[in-house]
């Protein structure tokens, strides 16, 4: 079950772009928090991509 958030901390889905692109099957995705007051934007990090073997950028998803 997904933590209610606290005040401006919110839950955020990372995916890949690269896997997006590329024929790999599966999707990687992770997910975090961020706070909504001091990163208004999305957010973007390098994580490893399982599917791909390698680290990879994953950015937030809607």
């Amino acid at each position: 079950m997904a933590k209610k958030a606290k005040g401006n901390r919110v839950q955020v889905i990372l995916e890949c772009t690269e896997q997006k692109n590329s024929d790999v099957p599966g999707m990687s995705r992770y997910i975090t928090t961020k706070n909504r007051k001091n990163t208004p934007e999305r957010l973007e990090m390098k994580k490893f991509n399982p599917f791909m073997k390698k680290v990879t950028v994953h950015k937030e998803i809607k």
